[in-house]
């Protein structure tokens, strides 16, 4: 049996933010993939406000103590909400350095011959950055495909989704509940599942 071990990094909607049921997507995506004959560890390494800065900062180190000798391992990683608010009065990380820190986390990943998924930046309850939001998704949609690593785009899906829309609304403006976090959920699945499918054969 493959051992797989996944490092899911990223900010507080990796982490599972307003979520009264403390699943997340992430949660939900790895109960999906729970069976008997399938040794998987996931680990939910997210981080309220950290950028893409942060987490390139962090996650070699995070890597380091969770990583089997043996096995198989892979990396999810979301970031991008926390790069394009503002702080200040500026964007806390421009644009083409959060696709840098993307294209360095992936290629350090590669070097440690792990799997890489990407998943896009949701929207929050703030037009001036969905907008952002919106064109980042689409800068690191083009990175991830120059590196070779597959992306999932959420933010033009949540934004039509009256489910995320209103549990952003009713919480604190930008984390959804458990409703929410399923739909994220939902738009990662087909992904998630060719990754451990693959990783697993």
């Amino acid at each position: 049996m493959t051992r797989l071990t996944v490092l899911f990094l990223g900010d507080s909607f990796v982490a599972g933010v307003g979520d009264p049921t403390a699943l997340g997507w992430t949660g939900r995506l790895l109960a999906a993939t729970h069976r008997p004959d399938r040794d998987l560890t996931g680990y939910v390494l997210g981080v309220r406000r950290e950028t893409s800065d942060d987490v390139l900062s962090r996650w070699e180190r995070e890597a380091d103590v969770r990583l089997p000798g043996v096995g198989v391992g892979a990396v999810v990683v979301s970031f991008g909400v926390n790069d394009a608010t503002l702080e200040d009065g500026r964007r806390r990380v421009p644009e083409d350095r959060t696709g840098d820190n993307l294209r360095r986390l992936v290629e350090g990943a590669r070097a440690r011959d792990l799997a890489v998924l990407v998943v896009g930046p949701p929207p929050i309850a703030d037009d001036d950055v969905d907008a952002r939001l919106v064109a980042l998704d689409a800068h690191l949609h083009v990175t991830a495909a120059a590196v070779d690593v597959p992306y999932v785009p959420t933010v033009g899906s949540l934004l039509d989704d009256p489910v995320w829309r209103a549990e952003v609304a009713a919480g604190d403006g930008a984390h959804p509940g458990a409703a929410g976090y399923a739909r994220l959920a939902a738009l990662v699945r087909p992904s998630w599942d060719a990754l451990v499918e693959d990783l697993t054969a």
